[in-house]
């Protein structure tokens, strides 16, 4: 059985590092999955993105469609997208068949510190909390544009209390409790 686990929160909240460490821990599993961020798509769908709401409704959808296709061929996906819209995730919901959702609890002081020290983006621009804070970008989750906290995740995910690796393993821990 395939699936996709959707990997959201604010930016700086360690999306990209528990996605790969879950990858990590599917290879180890001899277990494929295929990672999908929205920072690496942004730059084929929209290459001088200007973060508008409609912008950001055509790269949400474009990267729902991308992992229904690739589950459609037998492809496990693991989206890492901020995803501040419930609207994006509820699509989502609607056209993947076996999407989990986890949720990345982390508290905006601490997502704004860990993005300006970060060193590794995967494919995020720099100083987005920088800019947002003084005023130069007003579309940052959580600081310009609302960031809309999941409801009812399938999977809570704390990055403060817990390491990357950590919570790779929980959300492996669902994943192979309900497709496996």
């Amino acid at each position: 059985m395939v699936w996709t686990v959707w990997i959201c929160g604010r930016p700086g909240s360690g999306k990209s590092t528990i996605a790969r460490a879950l990858l990590s821990l599917l290879e180890e599993k001899r277990m494929h999955a295929q990672i999908l961020g929205t920072d690496i798509l942004r730059k084929v769908v929209t290459p001088e993105p200007t973060y508008t709401e409609k912008e950001r409704e055509v790269v949400y959808a474009t990267l729902v469609f991308i992992a229904k296709i690739l589950n459609q061929n037998g492809v496990n996906v693991i989206l890492d997208a901020t995803a501040n819209r419930r609207a994006y995730r509820e699509k989502g919901k609607e056209e993947i068949e076996n999407l989990l959702i986890a949720y990345v609890e982390c508290p905006l002081d601490i997502c704004i510190e860990r993005e300006a020290e970060r060193k590794e983006t995967y494919g995020a621009p720099r100083d987005i909390y920088k800019r947002g804070l003084t005023g130069e970008s007003k579309t940052v989750p959580g600081i310009g544009i609302l960031f809309e906290v999941p409801e009812s995740p399938d999977i809570l995910l704390d990055s403060v209390s817990f390491t990357a690796q950590e919570n790779a393993e929980k959300i492996l821990s669902v994943i192979l409790d309900r497709y496996y």
